[in-house]
């Protein structure tokens, strides 16, 4: 087994992946920039290196430096966490020619699914089911036109290269295609330095829905069930939960299926999500999905997964990387209760506009299955630096209703000062009659603003 774990990440993620690694008495190495000197994670590693100042570029991307802190501190293996680097393949291979162990899926699977237009080929070819859309980048304004109308309004467009909401746009006609168009190429090169644009058919009512897979390092690729990540804001997540209210067991069995066959396809080791859309109706009651992209990495979302199947998916993750067997039964995988994560940011919690600021006060809610992976606490600093993510404030229950009455009472019991937070959406999200019901979609924030 890994000895030593170098963390190339921050905040709640990086406390996460140290907790698992001290309880199996794995030495952890924290990495930090210049503004996060003073942040629990540093303080809780066994040992911490500075890497650079506070922008991203030369941190907590800075290669050369994470390596050179690997190798100063012999840290055996790099957990790349999510975000930063974690989908970067060139990292993982410069990860594995030095001789380090890398905690996640091949370069070659993070290269095939990096594309948004050749994971979407390829997942056709696997028989997993895909929205109507194009094979090739659309080359120009017209190529798209012409595209969406062989596929029909609306359309989604999307930047090949991007991820986490990032580089999306609908079009419902020719002139808001050709705008969308222009405003997608020109963010891709920006952000990507890709300028390449993909459009498929868009669905006004939606669901967002992901599986979360793990290729064991004997070849095998399972499913541990699905998460609903139906509720969010500009394309990125608020609140997710497992078991999906809106999938049936029929449904479900074919998610799980079709996950699985996606990661075969890409020959898939270690943890990483598959997320589709749901479209409500279609040729059953259940309502059809169609494969969106795949995150080559360990899911922001994780914990969900975690407390519905009893599994710690960092030791996994750690396992698969290291060679020994997985901690449970591949073939007695078996769902138990009801979780909901929801994500507590430091935002404005009607505009969702970021609000950085000094923690004044930070109380975490205690309580049966309550769970806090946070980032922060009370005299550390929200800087306009990085994700406004604080913390993930995890319940489960026996059922859905146990979990959202949990819910409601562990948000009450929270208490941030300083910061703009989110924590007033979720207390009336939580007594929304669409979400308890169970029966919403992807404009559900929209409705309640």
């Amino acid at each position: 087994m890994i000895e030593s774990l170098l963390v190339a990440n921050r905040g709640e993620i990086a406390r996460r992946v140290i907790r698992t690694a001290r309880r199996l008495g794995i030495r952890a190495v924290a990495v930090y920039s210049e503004a996060d000197a003073g942040m629990p994670f540093v303080a809780e590693a066994d040992e911490a290196v500075c890497v650079g100042p506070a922008n991203p570029a030369q941190s907590y991307r800075n290669v050369e430096a994470i390596l050179a802190a690997a190798k100063s501190t012999g840290a055996q293996a790099i957990h790349p966490g999510y975000g930063f680097l974690s989908e970067n393949a060139e990292f993982a291979r410069a990860v594995e020619a030095a001789g380090l162990i890398w905690v996640g899926p091949s370069a070659e699977a993070i290269d095939a699914m990096g594309d948004k237009i050749n994971a979407r080929n390829l997942m056709a070819a696997a028989g997993v089911p895909v929205a109507p859309g194009t094979a090739d980048p659309a080359e120009d304004a017209a190529a798209a036109v012409a595209a969406a109308t062989e596929i029909g309004y609306p359309v989604m467009v999307k930047a090949a290269a991007g991820g986490g909401g990032m580089g999306m746009g609908v079009a419902a006609d020719e002139a808001a295609l050709r705008t969308e168009y222009d405003k997608v190429h020109a963010f891709a090169e920006r952000m990507f330095g890709d300028g390449s644009v993909l459009i498929e058919r868009y669905f006004p009512r939606v669901r967002h829905v992901e599986v979360q897979i793990l290729g064991l390092a004997d070849g095998r690729v399972v499913a541990l069930g699905e998460r609903e990540c139906s509720v969010q804001r500009r394309n990125q997540k608020l609140v997710e939960e497992s078991p999906s209210p809106a999938v049936s067991p029929e449904l479900r069995e074919r998610f799980l299926a079709a996950a699985v066959r996606a990661g075969e396809a890409v020959g898939y080791r270690n943890a990483g999500t598959v997320e589709c859309l749901l479209v409500p109706g279609g040729s059953d009651s259940a309502g059809e999905f169609f494969f969106l992209e795949m995150n080559t990495r360990l899911q922001v979302e994780h914990p969900v997964t975690e407390l519905v199947y009893g599994v710690d998916l960092v030791e996994e993750q750690l396992r698969v990387a290291a060679g020994p067997p997985p901690t449970f039964d591949p073939d007695a995988l078996a769902p138990r209760g009801h979780a909901i994560e929801l994500r507590i940011n430091a935002e404005d919690p009607k505009r969702f506009l970021p609000g950085p600021g000094a923690i004044t006060n930070w109380v975490e809610p205690t309580g049966e299955g309550v769970r806090v992976d946070s980032g922060y606490a009370a005299g550390t600093t929200v800087t306009p630096f990085y994700d406004s993510l604080m913390a993930k404030l995890i319940v489960s229950g026996a059922d859905r209703a146990e979990a959202i009455e949990r819910a409601r009472a562990a948000v009450a019991g929270f208490e941030v000062a300083g910061p703009k937070c989110n924590l007033p959406f979720f207390a009336e999200l939580l007594e929304n009659a669409e979400f308890v019901s169970g029966d919403y979609d992807t404009g559900i924030v929209s409705r309640m603003r």
